[in-house]
């Protein structure tokens, strides 16, 4: 059975909280930026990289730098009927299944 709580909701926000603060002081230390690591999307860019041509590797690079630019791409051209005057049809349906 499911249950629908609110209880978590605070300690949640508080334990996010506190750790966005310590990015942020640790940036303002330093002057670095904490940056997650994904080790399947490091895969996922390598075998999408492979098999793309010059020109469309270009565009891709553009794509990755973050992972809103990819929630972009994916809203815009990840769907049934999408084209990217870039990238071949095969390329960008490939692209779509692996980001």
């Amino acid at each position: 059975m499911v249950t629908e709580t609110t209880k978590l909701d605070k300690p949640i926000a508080q334990v996010l909280g506190f750790f966005e603060k310590a990015e942020n002081k640790l940036d303002a230390m330093t002057g670095t930026k904490i940056i997650k690591v994904d080790r399947n999307a490091q895969k996922a860019r390598a075998t999408i990289a492979e098999r793309l041509s010059a020109t469309e590797l270009k565009a891709f690079e553009k794509i990755v730098t973050s992972s809103s630019n990819i929630d972009n791409f994916k809203a815009e051209y990840c769907h049934q009927d999408a084209g990217h005057p870039v990238f071949s049809k095969d390329n960008l349906r490939y692209m779509c299944d692996r980001l």
